[in-house]
């Protein structure tokens, strides 16, 4: 069985008014100082980001669903609960709601990335959300890579938690990703191929002096024998987290099967594909989508229930199937975590309740630990609360 590890960045905000605060080192300096900053015994690493504002959680790779899911949620509380010592809160944002002018982390990467990229980067606060999957070699991974692009604007619009952006409604499901995309190499890739042909691509691209390594919405991990899948956004609940991390190990077991068996990929081109991003970013759930096999316009119901049936079979063969089915009716019922901002957006009348709301719903627990069914939430008053189902 694969195995399979995650990275989310939180923004880190004031309790009090949900502004983003920049205080990622005084929270590192915390996980790193004695008793009081001793993660799990199988707890994440921590990582600081491009700004101060979003503090970055590292899983370690599991190869059961269930280990990564608890991980993940420890993950979540354990740097809350550093953040609360410094004085502040994480929040599974997307993007700030509240306008806000980020603090660049200095090291010698960041600041050679604010020094060429200028206000590219220096607007760039953005939470993403990235999966590693393993790999047996560069040519199975590239393989995957070129099997797997025509359905990962489905997890754009799956994922979509970033309708705010500078003290406003931007319109979008998912906004981080249009202002991810303002990278060079960022956005979607045409059929490689073969590793040689990626590694010369890379290559060529790093040659330009333009990049330090590629943005491409999935890539081979330059540190880790896996595949990154990095279009998502930070997920506002952590069982959406996992849903997709679910997902995305199913479509590389999906994809590595089919380049065994000589299935071609799909060669649609690059540019049709950053048309699906597109739609998948300004709707998310709540309009049509592409389909990713026809590419053209369908209900985001039928698209979704089009990626279900692709990867059926993987997630029966490791055991995810009814949580990835239960999963996908849930959000499909709930909504994402945009269109839940934008719900609290609505019952709060402010941009700062939406930032409590959603600092409440990043660490929500399932109240009974020994209940199989997934738990729901309801919502009175702005305040999440968990309820059994």
């Amino acid at each position: 069985m694969r195995t399979f590890g995650v990275e989310e960045e939180f923004l880190i905000v004031d309790p009090d008014n949900g502004s983003p605060v920049p205080l990622a080192g005084d929270i590192l300096r915390l996980h790193s100082a004695g008793p009081q900053g001793v993660a799990p015994p199988f707890g994440p690493t921590l990582a600081i980001e491009l700004q101060q504002e979003q503090i970055e959680v590292i899983t370690s790779p599991h190869s059961s669903l269930s280990a990564l899911g608890a991980e993940i949620r420890a993950g979540r509380s354990y740097a809350d609960s550093l953040a609360r010592k410094a004085g502040a809160r994480i929040a599974a944002l997307a993007t700030s709601p509240l306008a806000v002018i980020p603090h660049a982390t200095n090291t010698e990467r960041y600041d050679a990335l604010l020094e060429k990229f200028a206000m590219t980067a220096r607007e760039q606060l953005t939470c993403g959300y990235h999966v590693h999957v393993s790999v047996d070699s560069d040519e199975e991974g590239v393989a995957v890579l070129d099997r797997i692009r025509s359905w990962l604007p489905v997890l754009t619009a799956l994922s979509s938690n970033s309708p705010f952006w500078n003290g406003a409604d931007s319109g979008y499901a998912s906004f981080r990703t249009q202002a991810w995309n303002r990278w060079s190499s960022a956005g979607p890739t045409d059929v490689f191929g073969s590793a040689a042909a990626y590694h010369s691509l890379v290559a060529d691209l790093s040659g330009t002096g333009v990049i330090m390594s590629p943005d491409f919405d999935a890539r081979l991990s330059a540190r880790h024998p896996t595949v990154e899948i990095r279009v998502s956004d930070v997920c506002l609940d952590a069982r959406d987290t996992v849903l997709i991390a679910a997902l995305v190990r199913a479509l590389v077991d999906t994809a590595a099967k089919e380049w065994k068996s000589g299935q071609r990929p799909d060669m649609v081109s690059a540019a049709v594909l950053r048309q699906a991003t597109w739609r998948a970013s300004r709707f998310g759930l709540h309009g049509e989508l592409l389909d990713s096999k026809t590419h053209k316009p369908d209900t985001a119901k039928h698209v979704l229930a089009a990626l279900h049936s692709h990867v059926r079979d993987a997630l029966e063969e490791t055991g995810d199937a009814l949580y990835a089915k239960e999963g996908l009716q849930r959000i499909l019922s709930q909504g994402t975590g945009a269109a839940r901002q934008r719900q609290a957006h609505q019952r709060t009348g402010s941009l700062a309740g939406v930032v409590a709301y959603a600092t409440g719903v990043t660490h929500l627990e399932p109240v009974d630990h020994q209940h199989t069914a997934e738990p729901y939430l309801s919502t009175d008053a702005g305040t999440a609360v968990l309820v059994a189902s």
